[in-house]
């Protein structure tokens, strides 16, 4: 389940232009869970950018990992 952080105390405007089929969507969606658009959009970022964060994490571990495993398959090797 998603929780969002904080409440936003400072907003930007922004100008965004989105394909038909994904406004459609959103418009319906927010209809029926009875949230305004500009609300439904900024939750739908900020969980974005966690997912992205991860994704980005999970990248520099397995890199991390496999120059761990690198030095030991060295170290290994000149024993």
């Amino acid at each position: 389940m998603y929780i969002p952080f904080k409440k936003a105390f400072n907003m930007k405007n922004l100008s965004l232009k989105m394909d038909d089929l994904v406004f459609n969507e959103t418009e319906k969606i927010t209809l029926k869970i009875n949230k305004n658009r500009n609300r439904y959009i900024n939750e739908a970022v900020e969980f974005y950018n966690l997912l992205q964060k991860r994704k980005i994490i999970s990248r520099q571990l397995k890199k991390e990992s496999q120059m761990v495993k690198e030095r030991i398959n060295e170290s290994t090797c000149r024993i």
